[in-house]
C-alpha cells in the first residue's frame, strides 16, 4: 500500500547524508508507505486476539498488526491487555533485558514518561520489589500518562509530575534512569502530520539545547555505576550522536552495547567521541524512526540517607482491603483523608525519601476508601495484576462491555447483589453495584467511551 509521499525537507536531508547506515532512497521510497500499526502485549494478562501477527523481533510481545483497528472499541484495549506502542520504540525491551539480567531491588525512572509506552514496557520487565517512578511534567499529559499505567495494573509503579531539576535532588536514587527526551520529532513524520509542519532547523537547535539541560539536570539522580538511556524520536545527528558526545564531555560516563542481529536492519552508529548509539530507519526496519543509546555513570554520587519515620501502615485498613488482592504482604497507606494505597513494604522508605522532593500523584496501587458497612473499591483494583481471583464478577460479552464502558445501562440477567467486578475475556473493566434490579456504574466518569459505538463490530 502506498500514500501520497511525503515531502521531507530538503535541510533534513542534508543533515543525514554524513550519518552512518543512511540511505537516501530507500529513506524517501519508505515516507511513500503508511506507518506501520503495532501493539506490545501484557505479560499478565494473555489474550488470544494476536496469535497470528507477526512478531516484533527485539521484543517477545511485540506485534505488528496488518491493519489499525479501532482501537476505542476494543474492550481488551481498555482492560490492559495490550498496549499501542510504536515497534522501534520496543528496541528498549532488548536493551533492558541484555544490560541488566537482574531486574529486581532496581529503582527506576522514566523522566519524559507521557503517555507511557516505556514506562508499561519497563513495568513487564521488573520484578515485584522494583520500583518504577514515571514522570511527566505537563500536568495534562501526566494524567494521561497515570491512566495507562493504571490499565496496566501494576503495585509498584507510581506517577510523578515534576520537573527534572526538582528530581534531580534525589541524589543518588535511581539504578535506571529512561529519558525519551523532547525532540523534533522527524521520525514520527508518517504517523503525524503535525511533526512534519513544525520542524524545522531552529527547532532542532531549540530541541538539543533543551535535551543538554534535561540530562544535566537529573544526572545527579544517577547512583554511581548507573545506568541512563537516552532516546528520541529524530533523525537529526544535533539531537542524536551530538547529545552523547556533550554527555562524554560534561560528565564522566562510560558508553554501553548491546548485540543486535543484522536481519532486524537496526544501523549501530557510533559519535565523534566513540559513544554507542542505535538508528531506526524506516525501509530498514519495519517501524518508525527512532535513535537509542545507553551509558554507565562513571563519578561518584552522594545517596541520600532515608530519613527515620513511623511506618504509616493502618491495620484496620488492611483488614477491610485485603480481600481485594491476591498479594498480601502490602502495607496499607492513607493517602488522602479517606483513601487508601496498597504498596509494597520494601517501598515505603522509597516513599519517605520521594515525597520530600517530588510530587506524586500516584504511589502504589489505590484500593479504595472505607464506608460505614463496606469497602468502596477503587477502579485500579479492577484493572490491577495483584486482584484476588475470588472477588465476585460478571462476564459479558463485547457489546455489554462497550455499554458499561460508555455509562450506559446493561442488561445482565439474574446477579448477585453487591459488589462485581465486571469481565470481559477474563479480564477486569471496573466495578459495578448490583442492587438487584439495577446496576450503579462505577466507572471514573473521564474514562467513560465517548465514541458512538453503534457502528461496532460485535464479533
Amino acid at each position: 500500500m502506498t500514500t501520497a509521499p511525503i515531502h521531507i525537507p530538503p535541510a533534513l536531508l542534508q543533515q543525514l547524508q554524513p550519518v552512518q547506515g543512511f540511505d537516501e532512497q530507500r529513506f524517501l521510497e519508505a515516507h511513500t508507505r503508511p506507518a506501520v500499526t503495532s501493539v506490545r502485549l501484557h505479560p499478565v494478562k494473555h489474550t488470544s486476539r494476536f496469535e497470528a501477527s507477526a512478531k516484533v523481533p527485539w521484543c517477545n510481545t511485540g506485534r505488528y498488526l496488518l491493519e489499525r483497528p479501532v482501537f476505542t472499541l476494543d474492550p481488551l484495549y481498555h482492560a490492559g491487555a495490550y498496549y499501542v506502542q510504536e515497534a522501534s520504540s520496543m528496541f528498549l525491551h532488548h536493551m533492558l533485558t541484555s544490560l541488566l539480567p537482574d531486574r529486581d531491588n532496581l529503582r527506576v525512572l522514566d523522566l519524559c514518561a507521557a503517555p507511557g509506552g516505556k514506562s508499561t514496557l519497563i513495568a513487564s520487565l521488573l520484578g515485584k520489589n522494583s520500583l518504577l517512578l514515571s514522570n511527566e511534567v505537563i500536568r495534562s499529559r501526566a494524567s494521561i500518562l497515570e491512566e495507562n499505567m493504571t490499565r496496566w495494573g501494576y503495585m509498584n509503579t507510581w506517577v510523578c509530575s515534576n520537573d527534572p531539576r526538582d528530581i534531580g535532588k534525589v541524589k543518588g536514587f535511581f539504578d535506571v534512569i529512561v529519558v525519551d527526551a523532547p525532540c523534533s520529532g522527524s521520525g514520527l513524520f508518517r504517523k503525524d502530520a503535525r511533526a512534519l509542519d513544525e520542524w524545522s532547523e531552529a527547532n532542532v537547535q531549540l530541541c538539543s539545547e533543551r535535551q543538554h539541560r534535561i540530562l544535566a539536570d537529573v544526572w545527579p539522580a544517577l547512583k554511581e555505576n548507573g545506568m541512563l538511556i537516552y532516546a528520541t524520536c529524530s533523525y537529526s545527528p544535533q539531537e542524536d550522536e551530538q547529545v552523547l558526545d556533550w554527555v562524554a564531555t560534561n560528565f564522566e560516563a562510560k558508553s554501553l552495547a548491546v548485540d543486535i542481529d543484522s536481519n532486524w536492519g537496526v544501523v549501530p552508529v557510533l559519535s565523534n567521541q566513540h559513544m554507542q548509539g542505535y538508528r531506526f530507519f524506516p525501509g530498514k526496519v519495519n517501524g518508525e524512526g527512532f535513535f537509542i543509546a545507553a551509558f554507565q555513570k562513571q563519578s561518584a554520587e552522594a545517596e541520600l540517607r532515608v530519613p527515620k519515620f513511623k511506618s504509616q501502615h493502618d491495620k484496620k485498613a488492611y483488614e477491610q482491603s485485603a480481600y481485594l488482592l491476591d498479594e498480601k504482604e502490602f502495607l496499607c497507606i492513607k493517602t488522602s483523608d479517606t483513601e487508601f494505597s496498597a504498596l509494597m513494604p520494601a517501598h515505603e522508605a522509597d516513599l519517605n525519601i520521594l515525597k520530600q522532593f517530588v510530587y506524586l500523584r500516584r504511589t502504589g496501587l489505590p484500593l479504595g476508601a472505607p464506608a460505614a458497612k463496606e469497602w468502596l473499591p477503587f477502579h485500579d483494583v479492577a484493572l490491577g495484576i495483584d486482584r484476588a481471583a475470588g472477588i465476585p464478577y460478571i462476564d459479558v460479552n463485547k457489546e455489554a462491555a462497550l455499554r458499561f464502558l460508555k455509562k450506559e445501562d446493561m442488561q445482565i440477567d439474574n446477579a448477585p447483589k453487591g459488589w462485581l467486578l465486571v469481565q470481559y475475556e477474563g479480564l477486569g473493566l471496573g466495578w459495578v453495584k448490583s442492587l438487584g434490579n439495577r446496576f450503579n456504574n462505577y466507572l471514573p466518569k473521564h474514562w467513560r467511551i465517548r465514541m458512538d459505538i453503534s457502528d461496532a463490530d460485535w464479533a
